[in-house]
């Protein structure tokens, strides 16, 4: 094992680097100029009182959390705590580390499987009314590529999913499975929420399949206008899971080595 990821799985380490990551993200997000589009659908669910699935692109998660912190604090959702579902591999656990400084609650796990203890989490925090985050994309990938978890959640959990994502003018886009967003701070950004997707409660294979399509497409189409708004060029969905992205970069190094 290389040297740096021994460095990176150290708890102190990534910790450490963790609150280095959040002060970043403190920073882009007071030193841009951010405009909220679509707040009017997490409002509504909110003022019905009904609970809600935040559904995001892992590439896109970045910023997310400085903006639904602010929405939280503005709808006084003490009582109504927000958990974010992440992975439990090393990158997860980086993720939950930096998500902690944002008053956000974190869940490890995936639920790619339909029986998972991170599921059933997502589910039992939906029914007691509170409010969920996931990327239907991640950990696995490919980017962009909705799987089926998310439907199971808004099925089992009788949750609306609402679509959320963010763009920056000034940014980088990493060379990573996830197609990374990495925004650069002293510009323009726009986050936002799509119309509530209510995913019927009884669906058989085609039906979840159906559901999970538009899930995609609807996604897709949010962080395209995101990009237009602010003047970028629309990021392609990936074709490689996470596996196959770290294959070709160690192919592509043995290549340059040899």
């Amino acid at each position: 094992m290389r040297l740096d990821k021994r460095l990176v799985r150290d708890h102190s380490t990534r910790r450490a680097l963790s609150y280095l990551t959040y002060l970043y993200m403190r920073f882009v997000y007071r030193t841009t100029r951010w405009t909220v589009v679509g707040e009017e659908h997490p409002r509504r669910l909110v003022a019905a009182g009904e609970p809600g699935i935040a559904a995001f692109w892992h590439g896109r998660m970045l910023m997310l959390p400085m903006e639904l912190r602010r929405l939280v604090r503005a709808l006084k959702l003490d009582a109504f705590p927000v958990h974010m579902l992440v992975s439990g591999h090393g990158d997860g656990r980086g993720i939950s580390d930096v998500i902690r400084y944002t008053d956000i609650m974190t869940v490890e796990g995936s639920t790619n499987q339909g029986g998972s203890t991170a599921l059933r989490a997502m589910v039992r925090y939906l029914k007691a009314g509170d409010y969920v985050g996931i990327t239907p994309d991640g950990p696995n990938g490919p980017a962009m590529r909705a799987t089926t978890g998310v439907i199971a959640v808004a099925r089992l959990g009788n949750a609306p999913i609402l679509p959320y994502t963010y763009a920056t003018a000034r940014r980088r886009i990493l060379d990573t499975w996830d197609c990374f967003h990495l925004p650069l701070p002293f510009g323009r950004g726009v986050f936002v929420w799509g119309e509530p997707i209510r995913v019927p409660a009884e669906l058989d294979e085609a039906g979840i399949e159906s559901w999970r399509a538009l899930v995609e497409a609807r996604m897709i189409a949010l962080t395209e206008e995101a990009d237009r708004r602010v003047g970028c060029k629309s990021v392609a969905p990936g074709t490689l899971t996470r596996r196959e992205w770290r294959a070709r970069r160690r192919a592509q190094r043995a290549g340059g080595s040899a």
